[in-house]
């Protein structure tokens, strides 16, 4: 039995720096490449539009770099 006082159980440190890294990752890839975290985007398709089929990463990756660079030959500049 644990004391009245005692602080609850922290999560194991490498939860928290695992948690942390993909948190990283996924705001450089938004920031740095203007791509949406792909897990976010298929929980947006799920809850809002089950009707459409959940296309894989790599379809979501080519679709996100064809929105961002709109046939300008791969340079917005």
């Amino acid at each position: 039995m644990k004391p009245a006082h005692a602080l609850p159980d922290a999560p194991p440190p490498g939860r928290d720096l695992r948690a942390l890294w993909r948190r990283a990752v996924s705001v450089g890839r938004r920031i740095f490449f203007s791509i949406p975290d792909y897990d976010t985007y298929v929980a947006h398709l799920r809850a809002h539009h089950p009707e459409r089929a959940v296309p894989s990463y790599e379809q979501f990756f080519s679709e996100r770099q064809a929105a961002r660079y709109k046939g300008g030959g791969g340079r917005c500049c």
